[in-house]
């Protein structure tokens, strides 16, 4: 994000300190930024155009403002045409200057904390699975995977690598990932969300925008969105959306559909706007069983943990106010437990808990056996869409991209793999394998004769059977 923070650093002197608290915009455009645009005009005219539409521009904050650097900052340059040393980099740091609070909240939150992925299972795959290390640049002369380097770092940010003449190394610059780590110690890019170097607000409350990371097969946001009675809504009724008003309160500003903005950060009647996005959220549906997010927020160390699932969804709820009564607005929440409960309890918990009871009888790297990928997608794919779908009421992502995957893919895969490990591990001659595929046999017959198994071992209860034979002839009788 352009340092469009450090944007208030300048009173037209030039006695620029790093960490300036700036009251008052300049009541005119610095010289050091009159030298800039005069150069970028015939270099970068676009780049001009867009900060000439700006709020900066309006402030007269502009490129110096923003860019200037303290000598001793890791990724300072001197710009060859100018004497006052430059970053190329703007950071949430550089930012806090003038949006102290935004940079506050967004540091608290999961966004800021996005970078943690490179130490997952997800970049594993990216890293070493799916890539190599043959991409090799003067900061990373033993190499890293392009994969990587395109993909999961472009959306959850990379520790940028400043080499010794100033310059950002290729494999992590340019860089946008909500996460990245920057050279001044700060986590996170604001332009991941306010696109350099306009800012625009009706761009940053647009669903598109949070569609940069936020869909594929695993966190499919962006097109239950879409699917739903809200995105529905919002396509059709662009035009009254009144995207670019200073103030954007639901009911007040608008009412023709909510985006993604105003559920998760925009103002409401009784709430300020907040760049915590997991201020509103009471179900953290990213780990393989679904966990609060206080309990997620303690674990990454986040301020988040003090904060309970009954005060985020109170603000939701708050949100959802502002076109629901509280019959709609309940019931929503209703459903939603219900398949978050419904996940929980009969794919993510006893998935795992076969998993975890297979892992003797596999072979040790990660993602070399079936049950590794099998298990994986499961939760991280398709238990996701179903939780995700669910909380965005987007019944096509929640079903048939969801739930029936996680059947289909539990009977027909999973189950069949766990089987042939037993059996493989039983007619070893090893005892310690034996003694797991025996452990194994035991965590699947627990998990086939539960209630929400059982009918696959044809042992459906009599009564329930007697229930659905009854509700088939009703449903013949009421349609003929």
């Amino acid at each position: 994000m352009l340092r469009s923070i450090l944007a208030v650093i300048c009173l037209v002197t030039v006695s620029f300190a790093a960490t300036a608290s700036v009251k008052t915009p300049p009541s005119e455009m610095s010289k050091e930024t009159k030298k800039c645009v005069a150069c970028h005009k015939k270099k970068d005219p676009g780049l001009v155009q867009m900060w000439g539409s700006s709020k900066h521009y309006r402030a007269k904050v502009g490129c110096f403002e923003c860019h200037q650097a303290d000598a001793k900052d890791a990724d300072a340059f001197k710009h060859k045409k100018g004497k006052q040393p430059i970053s190329i980099i703007v950071s949430p740091k550089d930012c806090s200057n003038c949006h102290e609070k935004e940079v506050k909240e967004v540091g608290e939150s999961h966004h800021a904390a996005a970078g943690n992925i490179l130490g997952s299972l997800d970049n594993l795959l990216a890293e070493v699975i799916e890539g190599n290390s043959a991409f090799i640049t003067e900061g990373f002369p033993q190499g890293n995977s392009a994969a990587a380097v395109n993909g999961c770092w472009q959306c959850h940010g990379a520790p940028i690598k400043v080499l010794e003449d100033g310059k950002l190394d290729p494999a992590t610059w340019p860089n946008t990932g909500i996460g990245r780590i920057n050279p001044d110690g700060s986590k996170g890019a604001c332009t991941a969300c306010h696109q350099r170097h306009e800012f625009s607000v009706a761009q940053a409350r647009h669903p598109d925008t949070c569609g940069k990371c936020h869909l594929g097969p695993d966190h499919p946001q962006k097109e239950i969105y879409e699917e739903s009675k809200h995105g529905i809504s919002f396509f059709a009724n662009i035009d009254k959306m009144n995207l670019d008003n200073e103030k954007w309160i639901p009911g007040e500003d608008y009412y023709a559909a909510p985006t993604c903005a105003t559920c998760h950060m925009s103002a409401t009647r009784k709430q300020n706007v907040t760049h915590d996005v997991g201020m509103r959220i009471s179900w953290n549906n990213r780990p393989p069983v679904s966990v609060r997010p206080e309990v997620s927020d303690k674990k990454m160390g986040l301020p988040g943990a003090s904060v309970n699932w009954e005060t985020r969804r109170d603000n939701m709820k708050d949100v959802c106010s502002a076109c629901h009564n509280d019959n709609f607005v309940d019931g929503f929440y209703q459903q939603y437990d219900g398949l978050v409960e419904l996940y929980n309890e009969k794919y993510g918990k006893p998935g795992g808990a076969l998993y975890k009871a297979a892992k003797p009888l596999l072979k040790p790297a990660k993602f070399s056996n079936k049950l590794d990928w099998i298990w994986f997608e499961l939760w991280h794919h398709e238990g996701r869409r179903a939780r995700h779908a669910a909380s965005m009421q987007a019944p096509d992502y929640t079903h048939w991209h969801g739930t029936y995957d996680l059947a289909k893919h539990m009977y027909t895969k999973m189950v069949p793999e766990v089987e042939h490990l037993i059996a493989a591990g039983l007619a070893s001659k090893d005892a310690r394998k034996i003694k797991a595929a025996k452990h194994l046999k035991a965590e699947l017959n627990k998990m086939l004769n539960s209630k929400d198994h059982k009918w696959y071992l044809n042992k459906m209860d009599a009564k329930e059977k007697a229930r659905r034979k009854k509700a088939a002839a009703d449903f013949k009788a009421r349609y003929k």
